[in-house]
């Protein structure tokens, strides 16, 4: 009883060294720099949409949730989830007395006629029994300076820090298999506009060379038409190897072999959310896994100060049997066959020749590291959402002067080739005309590319996707 009470006042009396956590000040902006003005920040935020909701295309839709089981990074982002949740547990466990219980039986027959031959008398019964058993406390430290306490808090730190990396792998998976459909989808209609514009330049050529027949166009006439087929023909074999290429670069974010992807909405049939709130700039601390994850990695670094400035004080541990020890096992565990010790151990470093300090040193140091890092998180983020919000503005702009001028160069074509046709004007002047619809049809579709993939930038800088 009397070393119970010890031990209670002990336990009571303990402290905690090192610094406690907060959260480092940092200056978030009233909104989001943008174009234009924003209008007043609310709560609501395109990242609180579910992915689904975001991306309405079924068969991308189904490429998502293929990836979300199988890709290889997130399986590993788990299994670093998994390994971190076993180290809190490892080092939550030195916190508690470990406890093992041991017995053993030995049976021996002592000679009578060794060396030295002994009478009957002297050894009536030559066979021996030899038990014991026992409960060892092995050796259990008293965490009275928060050793203990604050390496398991930075031990549950790296736990959630890698719990939120595996959301960031969510976000950026998701991210990643959108804009790696919309690309091929943009690719798949920059094919469908090369061989469009084959088929009109061959219907070209063939009254190119229908005139020159009759005396009218000449063998310059013919082959500019020529030079025009084969540009597009040029452009259709290019345009299927980068197809096969972004396929075998999707099916790796599925974990499967090279292969092709089944399409859904064509490229400009792809529908997302009307508007895009950007919501509330200090929600993105909260939201973005990258900002979390770097926060947890400060927490723990903070908590190590605390394990390296415990080496400076004692260390005081504890270990003891419990047991007993007989040649008689019925009477094992009684009267004197009974047997324990208690071995409480006090260790004081005295001269480490400078390697406390510089441990600490150490800690705190990168403490200090976590701190840019965590800052720059922050930074890095704003700037993300900043660069997506401008994005989308601009590209949505040019997609609209792009298409203006798309109906321009139409209409310029076919009158071309209208007044070619009744001598009016040259046939340069048509294939000039060609040439530009073609570049602007081709500049038109990865402007609205560039207008898809602007939005899942800002879904994923908002830290959307990993719900």
């Amino acid at each position: 009883m009397k070393y119970a009470m010890l031990l209670l006042a002990l336990l009571s009396a303990s402290c905690t060294v090192g610094p406690n956590y907060h959260r480092p000040a940092v200056q978030v902006p009233e909104n989001f720099r943008a174009p234009e003005p924003l209008a007043p920040a609310k709560a609501e935020s395109l990242a609180d949409l579910k992915w689904f909701q975001v991306f309405q295309d079924d068969q991308l839709q189904a490429l998502i949730r293929t990836a979300l089981t199988q890709n290889y990074d997130l399986l590993s982002a788990v299994a670093n989830v998994e390994a971190a949740r076993a180290n809190l547990g490892i080092t939550r466990s030195n916190q508690y007395p470990n406890l093992s219980a041991s017995g053993d039986v030995q049976f021996t027959r002592l000679s009578r006629d060794g060396t030295f031959a002994l009478p009957a008398s002297f050894v009536p019964s030559q066979n021996r029994t030899w038990g014991e058993a026992s409960l060892n406390l092995l050796s259990f430290e008293l965490d009275l300076w928060g050793r203990l306490r604050r390496a398991t808090e930075a031990a549950r730190a790296d736990l959630l820090s890698a719990e939120e990396n595996r959301k960031a792998v969510l976000t950026t998976l998701v991210a990643d298999v959108a804009t790696g459909y919309f690309t091929l989808r943009e690719l798949d209609n920059e094919l469908d506009i090369s061989r469009q514009t084959l088929e009109s330049r061959r219907q070209s050529l063939q009254l190119i060379q229908s005139r020159q027949g009759g005396g009218i166009a000449t063998l310059l006439d013919r082959r500019q038409g020529e030079q025009l087929v084969y540009t597009a023909a040029e452009t259709i074999p290019a345009l299927q190897q980068q197809i096969e290429q972004t396929e075998n670069q999707i099916s790796l974010l599925l974990a499967r072999n090279p292969g092709s992807i089944v399409r859904g909405r064509g490229l400009t049939r792809q529908a997302l959310p009307p508007d895009v709130p950007a919501g509330l700039p200090s929600a993105l601390l909260e939201r973005r896994p990258d900002i979390l994850a770097a926060e947890e990695s400060l927490i723990a670094a903070n908590a190590n100060i605390g394990v390296a400035k415990a080496a400076y004080f004692p260390q005081i541990s504890l270990s003891g049997f419990l047991g007993g020890q007989s040649t008689q096992l019925a009477s094992l565990f009684s009267g004197p066959h009974s047997a324990w010790s208690f071995v409480p151990q006090v260790t004081q470093p005295i001269f480490t020749a400078g390697r406390l300090k510089s441990t600490v040193r150490l800690a705190e140091a990168r403490q200090r590291g976590a701190v840019i890092q965590y800052e720059k998180t922050i930074r890095t983020a704003f700037s993300e959402v900043s660069d997506a919000l401008i994005a989308h503005r601009r590209v949505r702009e040019s997609r609209v002067e792009e298409e203006a001028l798309v109906t321009a160069l139409e209409d310029r074509k076919r009158l071309a080739y209208l007044r070619y046709q009744g001598g009016v004007d040259t046939l340069l002047n048509a294939l000039d005309a060609d040439r530009d619809l073609f570049q602007a049809r081709l500049a038109l579709s990865q402007i609205q590319l560039n207008e898809l993939l602007s939005e899942v930038q800002l879904y994923k800088a908002l830290g959307g996707g990993w719900q």
